[in-house]
């Protein structure tokens, strides 16, 4: 039996104690980064309210907000490309979701297997010192 003082979750919130945790922008939104769950590749990044991720943590498909079209949209609902929820991380600020997939088709709305397929920059790579010396050099 329970208290009548106790109140009774809503089941159409997010979990308190998980809202407590985000951080989120003035939009009050959070990034999500999409990765296969079985490779490690990062998919894509999407934007998450509280409602999205609800969504996401409880029907183990994930659910976006859409900035340009100011709505709710589930991947793989048009295009069959849909993401099953495998695991869902929140990073040390509160300010990013990790959301951990595996990914039906391609990720990207452009066909490609990513959202970072196409479009590789010129960076130097860099490597670490081979034989770092361990003494700091004398002032």
């Amino acid at each position: 039996m329970t208290d009548a003082s106790d109140p009774i979750p809503d089941p159409t919130a997010l979990d308190p104690q998980i809202a407590g945790l985000l951080k989120r922008d003035e939009h009050g939104l959070v990034a999500a980064v999409v990765q296969q769950h079985d490779t490690g590749d990062v998919l894509m990044v999407g934007w998450m309210d509280d409602e999205a991720l609800r969504r996401t943590l409880g029907e183990g498909r994930v659910t976006f907000w859409s900035r340009s079209r100011q709505e709710y949209w589930r991947k793989g609902d048009t295009s069959g490309h849909v993401q099953w929820v495998k695991a869902v991380r929140l990073d040390c600020d509160g300010d990013a979701l990790l959301v951990s997939v595996d990914q039906v088709g391609a990720a990207c709305h452009t066909g490609d297997r990513t959202c970072f397929d196409a479009r590789v920059l010129p960076a130097t790579v860099g490597a670490p010192d081979p034989d770092p010396d361990p003494t700091p050099p004398a002032s």
